[in-house]
């Protein structure tokens, strides 16, 4: 597993690798976009992996597939769950990253968890900002 100072992850999604309190790992693949040193994640704040972040904000991420399916070594990362002002840019740059796919394919997605029983997916937006340890 490398460090880096800097992550510099190509391509669409990424895998955070969050840690139970047994430290069992549980990797999630997301949409992500890169801000400076740092990449930024946006997920719902009763989700578990940012549940698992506010215990433990040690991560792993490496791109991935949108199945989860690692590209490339990980990097070891420290995790922070972001106050809701740090939305309005990161959601620019997610607007920029992924147009077409949050016109298709997020609706599809809200669609799928309604009928799961998970009507208030995406009601509760976070920022996780995740940057490398040294």
């Amino acid at each position: 597993m490398r460090t880096a100072k800097s992550i510099e992850i190509p391509g669409k999604y990424l895998s955070i690798t969050s840690y139970r309190r047994d430290g069992t790992p549980v990797a999630t693949p997301v949409w992500f976009v890169q801000d400076g040193p740092r990449l930024l994640v946006e997920t719902d704040a009763e989700s578990f992996k940012v549940k698992r972040i506010r215990r433990n904000p040690s991560v792993v991420v490496a791109p991935c597939t949108a199945s989860g399916r690692i590209k490339s070594e990980p990097v070891r990362a420290r995790a922070e769950v972001l106050e809701p002002a740090a939305l309005g840019s990161e959601r620019e740059l997610m607007g920029r990253k992924y147009r077409v796919d949050r016109l298709l394919l997020l609706p599809i997605y809200h669609a799928v968890q309604r009928l799961r029983g998970k009507p208030g997916v995406g009601t509760h937006p976070v920022v996780v900002a995740i940057t490398p340890e040294p």
